[in-house]
C-alpha cells in the first residue's frame, strides 16, 4: 500500500516526542557554534524549482564554516566538477538543507534555511584556505536547527572501523573509468585519481 496522506503516515509513525519538537531552534546556541567550529564536513541539499533535487557533500578543515551571527553561517565554494547543481538550484529555490557531521560522532547538527550565493571579498578573504581563495560562499539564514541522535549512524555502524569494506566496490578511477572516462586508458585515469589529485584540492587563486 502505497502513503498518500499525512494522517496514514502518523497512523503508522505516531506522533514526535514533545522533545522532538521542543529542540527545534531559529537561532545558534553557543553549543552549535562549538559544533561548527570542530566540524571538518556537511551534506547540503537543495531543489529546483521544479522539485528536482540534489545532495552536495562539502568539506575543509574543521571551522571551515563561518558564523556571522546567532543566525546567519557562510560556506567556501572550493574547485570542483563546476557543474554547480545544488547552486544553480539555489538560483531558482533558495531553501536549503544542510547536515555536519563530526567524526566518530553518531548525533548531528542540522540547519535549514534560505541561501545565498556572494561573492563578497572580506568574507572570502576569511575563508582562505592553503592559499586558496574560494571563488564565492554560500550564506544562509538560518531558520530551523537542532541536534538529531545518532540512530542511523548506530544501525550502520558507520564509524565502526572494523566493518569497514573499502575494496568492496572497485576504486574510485576503475569507477570512472567505466562510466565516465571511456576514451582513456586505466593507466592515466589511476594517476589523475593518484597523489596528484590530492595535491590539486586548493589550487592557487
Amino acid at each position: 500500500m502505497e502513503i498518500t496522506s499525512e494522517a496514514q503516515l502518523r497512523e503508522l509513525l505516531g506522533e514526535p516526542a514533545p522533545a522532538a519538537l521542543a529542540k527545534e531552534r531559529t537561532s545558534l546556541h553557543d553549543l552549535d557554534r562549538e559544533w561548527l567550529a570542530a566540524s571538518p564536513f556537511c551534506l547540503v541539499a537543495t531543489s529546483a524549482a521544479d522539485g528536482s533535487c540534489d545532495v552536495s557533500p562539502k568539506g575543509d578543515p574543521p571551522g571551515f564554516t563561518l558564523v556571522l551571527d546567532e543566525r546567519t553561517i557562510a560556506l567556501p565554494e572550493r574547485s570542483g566538477n563546476r557543474r554547480a547543481d545544488g547552486y544553480r538550484n539555489i538560483l531558482a529555490n533558495p531553501h536549503v538543507g544542510l547536515i555536519y557531521l563530526l567524526p566518530g560522532r553518531t548525533d548531528t547538527l542540522r540547519i535549514n534555511g534560505r541561501a545565498r550565493l556572494v561573492t563578497d571579498a572580506g568574507l572570502l578573504d576569511r575563508m582562505v584556505v592553503k592559499g586558496h581563495r574560494p571563488v564565492l560562499a554560500v550564506v544562509v539564514e538560518i531558520e530551523q536547527v537542532f541536534h538529531h541522535c545518532g540512530k542511523a549512524f548506530l544501525r550502520s555502524g558507520l564509524w565502526d572501523v572494523d566493518s569497514w569494506t573499502p575494496d568492496a566496490v572497485p576504486s574510485r578511477a576503475r569507477i570512472a573509468h567505466a562510466l565516465e572516462r571511456r576514451d582513456q586508458r586505466l593507466e592515466d585515469v589511476e594517476r589523475y585519481y593518484g597523489e596528484q589529485y590530492a595535491a590539486g584540492l586548493y589550487p592557487a587563486s
